[in-house]
């Protein structure tokens, strides 16, 4: 049996947003052909990003939770703790894969976990992300440069939906927003982080492989959006 693809997984633990997202752009900018692929899986502090056709009028009312203009595809939204968020960093030409494979393997992952707590979830066609009934319960925001994924997944397992409300998720008015917690799910995010993992690998064909965190440089932290 082919043994996959190795794969490093950095667990970043909780951390504020910009200093992973700069830490992404330097792996991908210094990544090689022979590379090794990384999965970093982490929970952010709260926080709404903007992706880079995101339109500032779909933020209705932040308030002291900070926004940031990023370099994902998408619109807004938002990351807090008790969402698990999952970073591919895969050079998705060496794996043979176009990036529509690409996002429908990641939403096949998180469809398959959420089958190991009997809760039914899809796609949906033109909106990337995975919904529960007419509820969104993960978003996709990713970028791709030179064959090389960034950016990737944020999966609601049980935080607070409430800043959700201060947004149009995904530039959807009235868009609804789902945790697995709302669902009979489980209480924190430990108990779904390695089933996920374990989708991702089978959906990709990795060999995961743990390994310590990057190195995170200091980052002067956000302003508070003006109201």
């Amino acid at each position: 049996m082919d043994p996959g693809v190795p794969c490093r997984v950095r667990d970043l633990g909780r951390q504020p947003y910009e200093p992973v997202w700069r830490a992404m752009q330097r792996f991908t900018d210094a990544r090689g052909d022979d590379t090794p692929d990384e999965l970093w899986v982490l929970e952010h502090e709260p926080v709404f990003t903007l992706g880079q056709a995101g339109k500032p009028e779909h933020v209705l009312m932040p308030g002291d939770i900070p926004v940031l203009h990023v370099d994902r595809g998408g619109q807004v939204t938002y990351h807090g703790p008790g969402q698990i968020v999952v970073y591919p960093l895969l050079d998705i030409r060496r794996l043979k894969l176009g990036v529509r494979d690409y996002v429908c393997r990641i939403e096949q992952a998180v469809i398959d976990t959420l089958a190991e707590w009997n809760i039914v979830a899809a796609r949906r066609a033109g909106a990337p992300g995975v919904y529960v009934g007419e509820a969104k319960i993960a978003a996709l925001g990713i970028r791709v440069r030179h064959g090389r994924t960034f950016h990737g997944l944020a999966f609601n397992v049980a935080m607070d939906t409430g800043p959700f409300a201060r947004i149009n998720p995904c530039g959807y008015a009235g868009l609804q927003v789902v945790s697995m917690l709302d669902l009979g799910g489980p209480s924190g995010p430990d108990a779904v982080k390695p089933v996920l993992l374990d989708a991702l690998a089978r959906q990709f064909g990795l060999a995961l492989q743990p390994a310590p965190p990057p190195a995170l440089a200091a980052v002067p932290p956000p302003a508070p959006h003006a109201a």
